[in-house]
């Protein structure tokens, strides 16, 4: 199931079109506030847009932001902790103790700081996220490159004469990755909902666009009389995050079979 849910978002964002032939952005007035039917599984919202449209064509905006927030994280983190745990000493030292200060803030006050400094928008909230994580990517990544650095194999490479990029770039940096590939998984659940609540916040998408977060924030001021404005999309947020929540279990599972 958790599988399906996934793929089926992913089709959202590729090919919307062949989900719903309704216009995300232009609405009818007379059909505003339509509960859930067979002709709008989702609804309309207040001025006659057909609901799951736009949740549809929302999915390219939450999850392009959460894959890049995802890279972001995982690139740096990745480097930085390949970085700390094979050069060891001073390098370290540093890379660690920035790590406890970051790690130490709460994640969405962080990313709001960052998005302070480079304004809001879509790109920029998904770089707020990124950075965000980056600190809980580098200390998985530097524990696993400890425990893989002081390997035997590891050491034959080095005893053999192979230089020092070379081993951690072949037998290192390949055998650290599996922990780390399943908290990108887990990050990326996470992501979502930390552009979605941005986006909910007024930093993300800009109004019409069919972004999640913005979704639920445009139904909360209906609640008392169109609660599928924001129970809705706020499910499919909730559904994709425990989907990848649990890919992100099976990941770390075979990884720790391998």
């Amino acid at each position: 199931m958790k599988w399906i849910v996934v793929a089926l978002v992913l089709l959202w964002a590729a090919v919307p079109a062949l989900f719903t032939g309704y216009d995300p952005i232009a609405g009818v007035p007379a059909d505003k506030l339509l509960p859930p039917s067979t002709e709008h599984l989702f609804g309309t919202d207040a001025v006659g847009r057909d609901l799951f449209a736009r949740v549809v064509h929302g999915a390219v905006h939450s999850l392009s932001g959460a894959f890049v927030a995802v890279g972001v994280g995982l690139l740096l983190g990745t480097l930085l902790g390949l970085l700390a745990g094979s050069l060891g000493a001073l390098v370290d030292t540093v890379v660690m103790r920035v790590v406890d200060v970051l790690l130490s803030v709460p994640g969405l006050l962080l990313a709001l700081t960052v998005i302070i400094l480079l304004g809001p928008g879509t790109v920029n909230v998904a770089l707020a996220v990124g950075i965000g994580s980056v600190a809980t990517f580098t200390r998985l990544a530097r524990s696993e490159v400890v425990k893989v650095r002081r390997s035997d194999y590891v050491e034959a490479a080095f005893g053999s004469g192979g230089g020092f990029a070379g081993v951690l770039w072949r037998h290192v940096l390949p055998n650290s990755l599996g922990p780390v590939i399943a908290l990108a998984a887990l990050q990326f659940g996470a992501a979502i909902l930390a552009v979605s609540t941005l986006g909910f916040l007024g930093y993300g998408a800009e109004p019409p666009t069919p972004e999640w977060g913005l979704l639920i924030a445009e139904g909360r001021n209906y609640l008392a009389t169109a609660w599928w404005l924001t129970t809705l999309p706020g499910a499919v947020v909730v559904a994709v995050v425990l989907a990848a929540g649990r890919i992100s279990r099976r990941i770390d599972e075979l990884a720790r079979r391998a």
